[in-house]
């Protein structure tokens, strides 16, 4: 499991791969852009994912692929993290620029309210935990940019930094 520093950031480890990895989509592609969305369920509970190669607990997402539309990434990453569905017509929020990760990424924030799960998400070696969360009862381990996002969506200011 990927661990995360008392400070919040990434480890060494996770530094290097995810630097590596955006060296190779620099080559291959001008900017990376992803998508990634605060999903509330009938509940009000929020759902969340902890991967297996970075550490903490993320909301679902990831890479716009070349010829795919944001709103179809944003359905197949939740489809491939958590097994959602969408209910209600996804809202636009933000997009951030993520120079954490690299000068290059920027993502795509939505609000998906109504999400249902068609069954819950078994682990394996890309999602070792997922599930909905109260908001006030969050998993130990939440990254800084969840946190930020959700304050957001809670009336705090918002940046144009993931």
């Amino acid at each position: 499991m990927a661990e995360m520093r008392p400070d919040g950031r990434r480890n060494w480890r996770t530094r290097l791969v995810t630097r590596a990895a955006h060296r190779y989509f620099a080559l291959t592609r001008g900017m990376t852009l992803g998508v990634r969305a605060a999903c509330f369920d009938a509940e009000g509970r929020v759902f969340l994912v902890r991967h297996g190669y970075v550490p903490g607990w993320h909301m679902p997402g990831g890479g716009v692929e070349r010829g795919e539309t944001a709103r179809a990434a944003l359905e197949k990453e939740l489809r491939e993290e958590g097994n959602l569905v969408l209910g209600d017509e996804p809202r636009l929020l933000q997009v951030y620029f993520n120079r954490l990760t690299s000068p290059r990424d920027h993502v795509i924030f939505y609000r998906c309210d109504g999400v249902r799960q068609t069954a819950p998400r078994p682990p394996d070696r890309e999602i070792a935990e997922a599930g909905f969360f109260p908001l006030d009862a969050l998993p130990e381990g939440v990254t800084p940019a969840t946190r930020r996002r959700l304050a957001e969506l809670a009336g705090a200011p918002v940046s144009d930094v993931w």
